[in-house]
């Protein structure tokens, strides 16, 4: 391939299964790491950022809230979630610290509670968004992770718990989580007027060590409205990714076969089941992989020789399948300049197809 693509073709090529000029790249990284890396790369701002690493970044696009804060209670968001700042040493992180809905008992309790309405959004914005954009950048819109949201409204204890105890209590807050989402993604993609490239269809689903929850539970609860939000983002020819944390390998082919994604993310190789050979000889011909680039050992602390062999292993792993290279999380601030350099001078310098 002659002509060097732009980001934008990278991603939809790589996404329609159409040849690529070089491996597409993506980022990810706390506020705290992107400041750093724009001041010590001499940046200007992000975009810029993209342009010295050779990044395929994504334009994420999204309606404003007029409201300024939930009309129940002045410090929460439009679920009613309140949160503090944690202070992790070189960073921090917004935890939710109040849950409007952990006293609820009933159904009942349920309905009374006042739901964030689509009405309360300007979706204009993201139709100016897209006119304004210059084809350059894949465009990306939405984000459905109904049980993350539950166990902020909920608590996380008690939405574990409810899936068993009170699954009327469950089917009540998903409903409503969903009937928001689905017409809040409907107005969101119009408004994008068929320059949306790409979706979020996610739920982590998996710990460290194995499953979150059964696949029973998977398919009685969130399955469905999932499927229906995928078919949402096809019907106006969004590409569905999903992202699930940590070992989720048996929900994959659920996620292939029923809800129709075509990208995973973030690939936890070192999770039980999450092996990268594993993952390309039964999923490889059907989805593509985004991210990898583990993120809790070798990007934090170890050697930028250690980063370059981590890159290379990932190319010879996924030299028959469809890749996209990027860390598996967020970029951490203990994560050093240098390891985040490696990685995209290393993927830009290796991932060139055909050579």
């Amino acid at each position: 391939m002659s002509a060097e693509m732009t980001p934008r073709e990278r991603w939809l090529a790589i996404l329609e299964r159409k040849p690529v000029d070089r491996i597409p790249t993506d980022y990810t990284a706390t506020p705290e790491v992107t400041e750093r890396l724009l001041r010590e790369l001499g940046c200007a701002n992000e975009r810029a950022l993209w342009e010295k690493l050779h990044i395929d970044g994504r334009i994420d696009i999204a309606p404003t809230w007029k409201l300024p804060h939930h009309p129940d209670d002045p410090e929460a968001d439009m679920w009613g979630v309140r949160y503090r700042q944690v202070d992790y040493g070189t960073g921090s992180y917004e935890e939710p610290c109040h849950h409007p809905l952990d006293g609820a008992e009933s159904v009942a309790d349920i309905a009374k509670h006042r739901w964030p309405d689509p009405d309360d959004f300007d979706y204009s914005v993201v139709t100016q968004a897209v006119e304004a954009t210059d084809g350059i950048h894949p465009i990306h819109g939405g984000w459905f992770e109904p049980f993350l949201f539950y166990a902020y409204l909920r608590g996380l204890e008690k939405a574990f718990e409810d899936l068993i105890l009170e699954p009327e209590i469950a089917d009540a807050i998903l409903g409503r989580i969903f009937e928001f989402s689905y017409e809040y993604h409907r107005r969101l993609f119009e408004a994008g007027r068929g320059k949306i490239d790409t979706t979020w269809v996610a739920e982590d689903l998996g710990s460290q060590t194995g499953p979150l929850m059964s696949l029973e539970m998977y398919r009685r609860f969130l399955m469905p409205n999932q499927i229906r939000m995928a078919d949402l983002a096809r019907s106006h020819g969004v590409h569905v990714m999903y992202h699930t944390d940590g070992a989720s390998r048996l929900f994959i082919p659920d996620l292939i076969d029923k809800v129709g994604i075509e990208v995973l993310n973030p690939i936890q190789w070192r999770c039980p089941g999450m092996e990268r050979d594993g993952l390309v000889r039964d999923f490889g011909d059907r989805i593509a992989f985004h991210g990898s680039i583990e993120n809790q050992q070798v990007l934090p602390f170890g050697s930028v020789d250690d980063v370059v062999a981590e890159v290379e292993d990932s190319i010879r792993f996924y030299q028959d399948a469809r890749w996209i290279c990027a860390p598996c999380h967020r970029l951490q601030p203990v994560t050093p300049t240098a390891n985040i350099v490696a990685l995209y001078e290393t993927i830009h310098s290796l991932g060139v197809k055909g050579a």
